[in-house]
């Protein structure tokens, strides 16, 4: 791994940062992984750095075979970390210098060489949720991906439909339950959610209001199990939303920025499973349940999906890539289910499937978020 840029060959270094603290650990170490095999090395130097469970920033192999799902088991950043457990990766923090370092107690501290952009392929929060987003403006360094805003808003549900609603974008019915409801008077809680059923009907979903890939969801169809799938969904966000079943079809669309501004891909629908209870975990990255693309849909119902899909992009600010989710109701209403800033890029995710059948292939996908992050100025957005 060269640490400097060679006079002959001024590569752009281009850090692939993975793994993390949330939920979604493994599903950010298979992105990598992905991501990893797929850039153009005769392009641009590499720098992978994994972070592990509890938050250490590790410098790791460029092992893209030793980050896969294998016989069900999910990887981990410790699966292919280089360093010791006890040192660090450090990054700049100085907008003057762009100068990566190892440290390790006891030694000193090793220059990694400069990074020219950070592709954060970090799911959920500590990653997705604008923090790590914060420190690389702070630290001036280019990222692939939205700002702050844009993916604060990406991961808290209960906000990204606020400002969907103030944009008139379609958005279903949905209840809140803060921590200090459910903490307080979890009786109170439990009525809010019984009285929204009333409404609404059952069943409804129990989902932590900022966390992805499905985890800590729950579909529950009555009273009995309501507790249990409110407290799973706090195991990931203390705050939890509640939302409605709504009938109809699950249609994803891709948006990606291009020089001219966001485009849409052609959609995808996600089939019901008669193995799983909804799209959740298993069925997206155990099970590999494959998405239509392109979903069979009239050219209106494409049109119209689309249009929605950056429209929804250009309502949160967001900047590279985004998967929207919509429902396409039995009454033929397209309604808007959530925003990934940072998709799935796994072999099997919606998101790059929807790009190759539109035309741009996964290396081209890769390449276009790190030209659009280089490309766009540091700082406020």
């Amino acid at each position: 791994m060269s640490s400097e840029h060679s006079p002959q060959s001024p590569k752009p270094r281009v850090a692939v940062v993975f793994g993390g603290r949330s939920s979604e650990h493994a599903i950010s170490v298979v992105t990598a992984g992905a991501v990893l095999s797929a850039i153009d090395r005769g392009k641009y130097d590499v720098l992978p750095i994994g972070i592990t469970p509890d938050g250490r920033w590790a410098l790791t192999a460029d092992a893209p075979e030793r980050m896969a799902i294998t016989d069900r088991r999910l990887p981990s950043v410790e699966d292919v970390a280089e360093s010791s457990s006890e040192g660090a990766v450090l990054l700049p923090l100085d907008p003057a210098s762009r100068e990566v370092v190892y440290s390790e107690p006891g030694s000193v501290p090793k220059a990694l060489g400069e990074v020219d952009v950070v592709f954060p392929v970090l799911h959920g929060p500590y990653g997705e949720d604008g923090t790590i987003q914060g420190m690389l403006d702070l630290a001036g360094v280019p990222y692939v991906g939205s700002g702050v805003l844009a993916s604060a808003v990406g991961m808290d549900k209960e906000y990204m439909k606020r400002v969907f609603i103030s944009y008139g974008l379609p958005v279903g019915p949905y209840e809140v339950i803060r921590p200090r409801e459910w903490e307080q008077d979890p009786a109170a809680a439990r009525k809010k959610i019984v009285d929204f059923a009333g409404d609404h009907g059952w069943p409804l979903f129990v989902k932590p209001s900022r966390a992805g890939s499905s985890m800590g969801i729950t579909k529950v169809t009555g009273l009995e199990g309501l507790d249990e799938a409110v407290e799973e969904a706090r195991r990931h966000d203390p705050k939890i939303l509640v939302e409605s079943l709504l009938r109809g079809r699950e249609i994803e669309c891709g948006v990606l920025e291009f020089e001219d501004g966001p485009r849409a891909s052609v959609p995808a629908e996600i089939p019901s499973e008669a193995d799983h209870a909804f799209y959740d975990f298993e069925a997206k990255y155990i099970d590999s349940a494959a998405g239509i693309v392109p979903a069979p849909l009239t050219e209106d119902e494409t049109a119209r999906v689309r249009e929605l899909a950056v429209r929804a992009f250009d309502a949160a600010s967001c900047e590279g890539l985004v998967r929207a989710d919509f429902f396409l109701l039995d009454s033929g209403e397209f309604v808007i289910n959530e925003i990934n800033t940072m998709p799935g890029f796994t072999p099997i995710s919606m998101y790059p499937r929807m790009w190759q059948e539109t035309g741009v292939s996964y290396p081209e996908l890769v390449d276009r978020l790190i030209q659009a992050a280089l490309r766009r100025p540091t700082g406020l957005r």
